[in-house]
């Protein structure tokens, strides 16, 4: 069964304007709310912002939208105000990119639910734990998600699938 937010994806193409307008408002609020959040001790760390829109921006819009969202998003907070650190990069752009995919795949293929959120959220979490443990070799390091970002995590799936079903016919 094909849902309406997968039919969305098609108007979102590279040769669209509408790709660029909705990849900048998701960049944009991907740059908004992390400062906020940083304005709290450890409120990147817990909270995961850098994620949400790009879970929002790739759910509703496709891969596409999703990617330019995952990429800049991270690259552009780091440029402007050095968060995340250039050393956490490689991790949160696998993350960001694993998630994007994983979210528009998801949108395409499942019926809109709480529980296709998780799955997206899930995903980039296995994808994103596993590439931190090759990369540091620490398991605790590349649990640190889930240890100290689980209000972020809660927050991406239940407040993505809010948001998402707030402007599920925008």
């Amino acid at each position: 069964m094909t849902s309406i937010l997968a039919l969305e994806h098609r108007k979102y193409g590279f040769s669209s304007y509408r790709t660029y307008i909705a990849a900048g408002l998701f960049i944009v609020c991907n740059i908004v709310v992390p400062q906020l959040c940083h304005l709290i001790p450890s409120g990147g760390l817990m909270f995961l912002p850098i994620y949400f829109f790009t879970l929002i921006g790739a759910y509703k819009c496709g891969w596409k939208v999703g990617l330019l969202t995952a990429v800049l998003s991270p690259l552009v907070n780091c440029a402007l105000f050095g968060m995340p650190p250039v050393a956490s990069l490689p991790a949160i752009l696998v993350k960001s990119i694993s998630l994007a995919v994983a979210a528009a795949f998801i949108a395409r293929r499942m019926r809109f639910s709480i529980l296709s959120v998780a799955l997206a959220v899930l995903t980039y979490q296995v994808i994103g734990m596993t590439f931190e443990f090759i990369m540091t070799g620490d398991f605790l390091y590349a649990l640190q998600d889930v240890r100290i970002g689980w209000p972020g995590i809660a927050i991406q799936i239940v407040g993505g699938w809010a948001l998402l079903k707030a402007i599920e016919k925008w």
